[in-house]
């Protein structure tokens, strides 16, 4: 009696187990963010919520953390020069308004044939942490 017990209480457990759904993220998988393929113009655009210089320093913020090599930065003009996988990239910002501005992230060959990733991982530190504001810090 009690192995039919034991045996009738595992088997509705892995039932129950088996009938919860999972959701997947909408993400990309891994293989094709290293992939190079031809990667449409619009995926190398996004709009912000931001300030311009706000996005600027993020942006800059961004390419460290994701371990890009820095060539060159021009604050006046806002961009950025880096190079990653063996490529150069030039992310610009550009402000729309007050409180909106874009963030352009392109080959310098214009050739759009690299890795999805490399965008997209700029984007994503943006999105993660552009929304925490930004705090002067007190003088020692």
């Amino acid at each position: 009696m009690e192995r039919t017990i034991k045996f009738l209480l595992i088997f509705l457990f892995t039932l129950f187990l088996g009938s919860i759904s999972v959701k997947a993220d909408d993400e990309m998988p891994l293989s094709t963010l290293i992939t190079p393929q031809n990667v449409d113009f619009n995926i190398c655009t996004r709009n912000y919520i931001l300030p311009a210089e706000k996005l600027f320093y993020m942006a800059i913020a961004s390419a460290n953390a994701n371990n890009f090599e820095v060539e060159e930065i021009q604050s006046k003009t806002g961009y950025i020069l880096f190079s990653a996988v063996g490529k150069q990239y030039l992310a610009s910002v550009v402000k729309i308004d007050g409180n909106h501005s874009l963030l352009k992230i392109t080959p310098t060959n214009n050739n759009y044939f690299f890795p999805p990733g490399v965008v997209l991982n700029f984007f994503r530190y943006i999105d993660l942490y552009g929304a925490t504001p930004l705090v002067t810090l007190p003088k020692v």
